[in-house]
């Protein structure tokens, strides 16, 4: 009778428990890199300006919806074109890079948010750029019918936009450890398969050593003397 106990195949993953390390590895990884780049970067303030388009006499009201829509989609050219980059002190580049306009659907109301290192500059862009499209609509506004003013004037910001360190530490934490997951999830199977395949014929031969000791081997035939 064999005694010999049966050996329990383990999946291949608990068989290789280091390959779980992998993933505290990352989340490691991605909180340091993030809370460096959160401290190193340098702080991003904005500001936000707001212009309203308004109908002049005689002129249809419903026109200064679409006006607002076409003067928020040109905003940093006419400020390029004006003198926003002289009030802002910055360059044509800086302006078209770090100012946004947005739009209403349902008022023709325009914000501009401008970002910089500095609060005051923040705001000296958003109002320039504010100031470009109240002067532009004013030279234009025999044609269209329609005139920007100024809403709201942008206010200094106290506190940056940008994200501080320990938030970056997270994020970077957080996509670490899903990078890590998914390092984890496609890593090729290909050696957890080659060990199962061994293990199942190890499995295997030992299963037919014990069936044929177990088969008593067939006896010898006995000779028998030829009759005269």
């Amino acid at each position: 009778m064999n005694t010999t106990p049966r050996r329990t195949l383990l999946p291949a993953g608990l068989r290789t428990p280091g390959r779980w390390a992998v993933l505290p590895a990352a989340v490691l990884a991605g909180a340091v890199l993030g809370g460096g780049y959160g401290a190193l970067k340098t702080p991003q303030y904005a500001a936000t300006s707001y212009v309203i388009v308004v109908p002049a006499e005689k002129s249809d009201p419903a026109a200064a919806l679409g006006f607002a829509q076409a003067y928020g989609r040109v905003a940093t050219d006419i400020a390029v074109t004006g003198d926003a980059q002289v009030w802002a002190g910055v360059s044509a580049d800086t302006l078209r890079r770090s100012v946004q306009a947005a739009t209403s659907p349902d008022a023709p109301m325009i914000s501009i948010t401008a970002k910089a290192e500095k609060p005051a500059k923040a705001v000296s862009m958003a109002d320039g750029v504010a100031r470009a499209l109240v002067l532009n609509s004013t030279h234009v506004a025999g044609s269209t019918g329609v005139k920007v003013v100024q809403f709201s004037r942008a206010t200094k910001p106290v506190a940056p936009v940008s994200p501080s360190a320990p938030l970056s530490a997270l994020v970077g934490g957080c996509a670490g450890g899903l990078l890590g997951g998914l390092a984890l999830l496609v890593r090729p199977k290909r050696g957890a398969a080659r060990g199962e395949a061994r293990h199942s014929r190890q499995a295997a031969a030992a299963s037919g050593a014990t069936s044929s000791a177990a088969v008593p081997a067939p006896a010898a035939a006995a000779h028998q003397p030829e009759a005269v």
